[in-house]
């Protein structure tokens, strides 16, 4: 979707994506740098050996292509897998619906990057400037 002015459509998936992204790159930033309340506590990070540091890798580093945009697709689908990881490891033990598991979060995350897979990072994304469509 190529947008001269930008239609609201567009301006709505590049604040979705933004949005998320911001939001989940500070997920990424506790784990690995142990900032914003840390990880476990003030301070304190995440194993990079365990699945919390994959994690954290992750969610830095998708969080920050989310954000600009650039290879949305792959990374989208690879984000959508770490949260249904996440969920049925971290939160489907502690009980069968996400409002008793608090799992709703990471159902959230998965399908708001389902939708980025899907789509692609919109009219306002580094994906939409490369010579090439990925």
């Amino acid at each position: 979707m190529n947008v001269a002015g930008g239609s609201r459509s567009a301006i709505a998936v590049a604040a979705l994506r933004i949005g998320a992204g911001f939001l989940f790159l500070e997920h990424g930033l506790q784990k690995l740098f142990g900032v914003m309340g840390g990880f476990g506590g003030p301070g304190q990070t995440a194993p990079m050996a365990t699945r919390f540091g994959v994690a954290g890798v992750l969610e830095f580093f998708g969080g920050l292509l989310i954000i600009i945009g650039l290879f949305t697709r792959p990374v989208a689908a690879i984000l959508v897998a770490e949260m249904i990881v996440a969920f049925f490891l971290g939160h489907f033990p502690r009980g069968g619906w996400p409002v008793e598991n608090q799992g709703e979060l990471a159902l959230l995350y998965a399908l708001i990057f389902m939708l980025l897979a899907v789509r692609g990072g919109g009219a306002f994304s580094v994906d939409e400037r490369l010579p090439w469509r990925l």
